[in-house]
């Protein structure tokens, strides 16, 4: 499967204001499921303990001018009017925001990064141009790039941001489902009630993540239905509250009301702050889902249809709670209690569902900011499976989703009610949404070249308002809000493990590399022989031999006649074409026929199976050979230089390569197009059959047609794959922490994580494990 088309489909969300409504309509269903459910919990969780409600109204008020002007600032000025622009090619989230700042300052924590990177059309600089010199921005961008220190800093705080968001998806569905189902505390006795919610939450939550198998194409249609549903009867019925209890509810709107709840409850209305947070939880999705949608739908969508509703319901809410204060306390500020009675039953199966889509939609941004962690080194290798052949970043890691189903129904289990599920959540998203300021404002000046008092503008009313709502979070610590920073601890400490220990691995290959002269003195008088058949050793190494090959040879003195130094990595952009996916060179003389191949991935690619790997790299260096001009690497029969590398595309790209089914089609061009060299077997077992076909033009000489007989004729003798399996081990000598980060940690991880993509479906027949200790 290759979604690689999906590069190609940001001009087609432009092509028509059709596109863009029916994009709209979509991201109602994805983007908006979570914020739009928080009018079940918000007022609940605000009036738990902090506020009481007064027959003034003064609180009731004062809590509905916080929620609008907080939807106001946070989803609609920061998100729609700002952060929505800080795309990365069409990508968002905090890992986009990362790439970004990696691409215009040397700041990337991905080892294996060249200068050809650079000019990836993904890779391009932001369009408003360089910095002037001696501005704010280049100073900037030089001490970030002379200062090891800050550009860990700069990494710690995209995981942290990325470990809150993995903590949102444990913590969303469990107080989305458990709100939901709580509208059943009006239709029976407290007694029965304790015992019905919690088994009836959990059982939703397991069937919930029972189905996440499935991909969400395959309920997607129901999605946007549902939303706008419940949409509808939150506004419908947040109208009829305001016009049948309180038509001059609007008043509340004036800011004034916030600062007179304020003033008049003081700390209680500080600490209240952390429930009034909930109102936007799920903002960040906006952010997040861009690159399934587009900037103008997913605005459309908000301002149009989610912004209005939520203000009319929460309005809805307000009317009738100033009217009614003689209710029982434990009902009183329940969701449900300003339902009509007759509608309550359908509204709660309603809620139900959307809860079900609103937490559906975290999942998927949880999988989906997981496999970017995993790409740029950050996250261990983990299977991800892919749910749809045609809509771009569906996927599914059966891992995670246990994972998180697991401490999913644990949290419900313990807390039991949607005030400390409340507290738990809130600090979850607004830590996100600091990070977001953080990186932003660096956005603003690195990437956009703005005037740094912009950005400093920036953070300070946004930064200032989410500090407000992160201090009033963060003092519950004990009532709940514990669990995110316990849950984000635990998770930055394997991702950060792990990508230290990569880097610690690829620093080892690279000192310990065996040096060309070393090649050139291997030779049949030594002992070592060529076999028939293609080789492909796997190494992060981007130049030099990895010192693997050369403890495989020393044990096995053989290798294969056709060699391939094969790296596989990862670039900070989100998608890499497929005419650029590959950088071809050799190592070593021509004779020799030994090439290196490094295959670039963006964080949001998806990676082919074997056999159309396998293909497309051999069919890359066929391609190669082809096009290779005379003396192109004449200088890598010289010691050292074997750094010299073209630009290849995937099969799709260039005709060497074709499968049995259009090989038919081919031939029909004619003897004097195209020329069959050789017609191999069968590969494997239910795969295409594949056959070299080679153009016959002048421009191709004698010698090079000659290299790519030799390459078809190896190719039928098979691949082999040669995997390296290394144990590292901390030296002697090094600190407790590091021992106990590379010695346990890291080698649990590695011994528990996937083999890398390519090798997974390989058979074991056809592989050669090389082991190794590293001391680092």
């Amino acid at each position: 499967m290759d979604l690689e088309g999906g590069t190609r489909r940001y001009s087609a969300k432009r092509e028509s204001w059709r596109t863009v409504l029916t994009l709209a309509y979509q991201s109602l269903g994805v983007v908006y499921g979570d914020l739009s459910i928080s009018p079940l919990y918000v007022f609940r969780s605000t009036f738990a303990e902090d506020i009481k409600h007064t027959e003034s109204n003064d609180e009731v008020f004062g809590v509905l001018s916080l929620v609008f002007w907080t939807i106001t600032l946070i989803p609609l000025v920061k998100y729609v009017f700002v952060v929505l622009k800080a795309d990365d090619n069409g990508e968002g989230g905090t890992f986009a925001l990362y790439s970004l700042l990696c691409r215009h300052a040397r700041v990337s924590s991905l080892p294996n990064c060249q200068v050809a990177d650079e000019e990836l059309s993904e890779y391009k600089k932001d369009s408003r141009g360089a910095a002037p010199e001696r501005s704010f921005a280049l100073r900037l961008k030089s001490t970030f790039e002379r200062h090891r220190v800050l550009q860990r800093v700069l990494l710690v705080l995209a995981l942290i941001g990325t470990c809150m968001v993995i903590g949102d998806g444990i913590l969303t569905p469990a107080i989305s489902v458990f709100s939901a189902v709580s509208g059943l505390e009006l239709s029976m006795s407290k007694e029965t009630h304790a015992y019905v919610e919690v088994p009836a939450s959990c059982i939703i939550l397991i069937g919930l993540f029972a189905l996440q198998h499935y991909g969400t194409h395959r309920v997607g249609f129901l999605f946007a239905p549902v939303i706008i549903v419940w949409l509808f009867c939150i506004s419908a019925i947040g109208i009829y509250n305001i016009f049948h209890w309180n038509p001059h509810v609007y008043k509340a709107l004036s800011p004034y009301y916030a600062f007179q709840l304020l003033r008049k409850t003081q700390k209680g209305g500080w600490m209240a702050l952390g429930g009034i947070l909930l109102c936007i939880t799920g903002a960040e999705a906006m952010f997040a889902d861009l690159g399934h949608f587009s900037q103008l739908s997913i605005k459309i969508a908000f301002t149009s249809v989610v912004y209005p509703s939520l203000i009319l319901a929460y309005m809805g809410q307000a009317a009738y709670l100033s009217k009614h204060h003689d209710i029982d306390q434990d009902y009183h500020f329940g969701f449900y209690v300003s339902v009509p009675e007759k509608l309550r039953w359908p509204v709660l199966a309603i809620a139900i569902l959307a809860a079900v889509v609103g937490s559906q939609a975290i999942i998927t941004g949880t999988f989906s900011i997981i496999k970017q962690c995993s790409a740029l080194s950050c996250f261990p290798r983990v299977k991800v499976i892919h749910t749809s052949s045609k809509i771009h970043g569906q996927i599914y890691i059966p891992e995670v989703n246990w994972l998180l189903m697991i401490l999913c129904l644990a949290v419900t289990v313990c807390f039991r009610d949607t005030k400390r599920l409340g507290n738990a959540s809130g600090l979850a998203v607004i830590t996100v949404m600091l990070v977001t300021t953080c990186l932003m404002s660096l956005v603003i000046v690195l990437c956009w070249h703005q005037n740094v008092l912009l950005a400093l503008g920036f953070v300070f009313v946004f930064g200032t308002i989410e500090a407000l709502f992160f201090s009033a979070s963060l003092i519950k610590f004990l009532q709940g809000a514990w669990v995110p920073v316990a849950l984000a601890l635990v998770f930055l400490t394997f991702m950060y493990v792990w990508h230290y220990g990569t880097l610690k691995k690829y620093e080892y290959d690279v000192q310990n590399k065996v040096s060309i002269n070393w090649l050139l003195g291997l030779s049949p008088s030594i002992g070592i022989v060529r076999v028939r058949g293609v080789g492909l050793i796997h190494t992060e190494l981007v130049s030099g031999i990895p010192v693997i090959f050369s403890h495989f040879v020393t044990n096995l003195p053989a290798f294969h006649e056709v060699l391939v130094f094969l790296c596989i990595k990862h670039v900070p952009v989100p998608h890499v074409r497929p005419d650029e996916r590959f950088l071809v060179g050799r190592v070593g003389p021509k004779e020799f026929r030994i090439y290196r191949c490094i295959v670039r991935y963006g964080y949001r690619d998806v990676h082919k199976d074997d056999v159309e790997f396998e293909n497309d790299l051999l069919c890359s260096i066929a391609e190669f050979i082809r096009t290779e001009k005379t003396g192109l690497n004449s200088s890598n029969d010289e010691p050292g230089k074997d750094d010299r590398m073209a630009v290849v595309g995937t099969c799709s790209t260039h005709s060497l390569l074709k499968s049995e089914e259009n090989v038919e089609n081919v031939e029909n061009a004619g003897p004097s197009e195209l020329k069959e060299i050789k017609s191999p077997k069968v590969i494997k077992q239910e795969k295409k059959r594949v056959r070299f076909l080679v153009p016959e033009s002048p421009k191709i000489d004698t010698d090079a047609k000659k290299e790519l007989e030799e390459v078809m004729e190896a190719r039928e003798g098979g691949v082999a794959y040669i995997i390296g399996q290394t144990h590292m081990r901390a030296k002697p000598g090094s600190s407790l922490v590091k021992k106990i980060a590379i010695n346990i940690v890291y080698e649990f991880l590695r011994r528990n994580s996937r083999a890398p993509s390519f090798v997974t479906g390989v058979p074991h027949a056809s592989s050669l494990e090389v082991g190794m200790m590293y001391q680092v």
